[in-house]
């Protein structure tokens, strides 16, 4: 099972260089195994909307969440204290710290191009990783 970082859902929604990779590895997975956090989302939405993309937030809850292809998950008050924890062991930022507690509690692999996960013992895989995985 996976958590899907920020950038990967951006990457396909921004069309940027490895958006095929996203849009085959999305397609590819089966629903059920896709996480994606609470967080992400807010992220996802301050952005798109900061670039009067409303219409491609709006496609993208339709998508991924209503349809019950990628599931939300999020840190309670308890576990996202574990956040500055994290953060300080491994040098993650906020965004990053928030992004390894999800994938520690639900034990999850996170799909990202973000290379500071290298830096964590859970580590990351790409799209293109995660499909061999799967083969």
């Amino acid at each position: 099972m996976y958590l899907l970082d920020t950038n990967i859902i951006l990457e396909l929604l921004l069309d940027q260089d490895r958006a095929a990779e996203v849009e085959r590895f999305l397609r590819t997975t089966p629903p059920g195994r896709l996480y994606f956090s609470e967080f992400s989302l807010y992220s996802l939405g301050i952005i798109l909307f900061r670039h009067g993309r409303h219409d491609a937030f709006d496609q993208i809850v339709r998508d991924l969440f209503v349809t019950d292809r990628v599931r939300l998950v999020r840190l309670g008050t308890t576990e996202i204290q574990d956040t500055a924890r994290m953060a300080r062991q491994h040098n993650l930022d906020f965004d990053d710290a928030y992004q390894y507690a999800v994938a520690e509690m639900h034990r999850l692999a996170i799909v990202s191009f973000d290379g500071d996960f290298d830096r964590t013992d859970r580590g990351r895989v790409t799209p293109v990783e995660a499909m061999a995985g799967q083969g």
